[in-house]
């Protein structure tokens, strides 16, 4: 493991022909390696490259295992602290706001927003985090979500966690911000 190029490089050998790199950029580790690279090792045989990589080798890429690692390394973990602070600065606005009005408009979209915000930053597990701080069992956001996303305040990305602020978001939230009530 080694700090490469704005990120974290990790090496697998494969056999003794080929030297696999994977790389993450510096931030939250949100998922696999943004690039991969495989070549010869230093020691392979030329008989052994002139064949190519085979199926095999890539079959034999461990990427949990790769990941793992990377989940170790002092820049993911700095990266993730920073991530839990942005989103408890984010979630106490939801929180406020739910406390003051309930299930509101505004709720519907400050919830929406720091949903995608978690999200997008990579927070693991964004639900039960959100959950956490805004005092509101699992369920409960749950729920709150899928009403953002039916009343059209947040869009759906199949298969994943998070979505896009829609116009109908956007406007509440610039309403809220530009009438000073954010100080609450």
């Amino acid at each position: 493991m080694e700090a490469h190029e704005s990120g974290l490089e990790l090496t697998q050998q494969q056999g003794t022909a080929w030297v696999i790199r994977m790389w993450w950029p510096t931030g939250p580790l949100t998922g696999g390696p943004q690039r991969i690279t495989i070549e010869p090792a230093e020691e392979a045989t030329p008989r052994d490259v002139a064949r190519g990589i085979s199926t095999t080798v890539l079959r034999r890429l461990d990427l949990a295992a790769a990941m793992k690692l990377a989940e170790q390394a002092p820049e993911f973990q700095r990266a993730m602290e920073g991530v839990g602070q942005k989103i408890d600065q984010a979630g106490l606005a939801a929180g406020r706001e739910l406390a003051r009005a309930g299930v509101s408009e505004l709720y519907l979209s400050l919830l929406a927003a720091t949903y995608k915000s978690m999200a997008d930053m990579g927070a693991p597990a964004p639900i039960p985090w959100l959950s956490r701080l805004i005092d509101r069992r699992p369920e409960t956001v749950k729920d709150h979500l899928k009403r953002a996303r039916r009343d059209g305040y947040l869009t759906t990305i199949a298969g994943k966690a998070g979505g896009d602020l829609t116009d109908k978001a956007t406007a509440v939230l610039n309403a809220f911000t530009e009438s000073g009530d954010d100080q609450a």
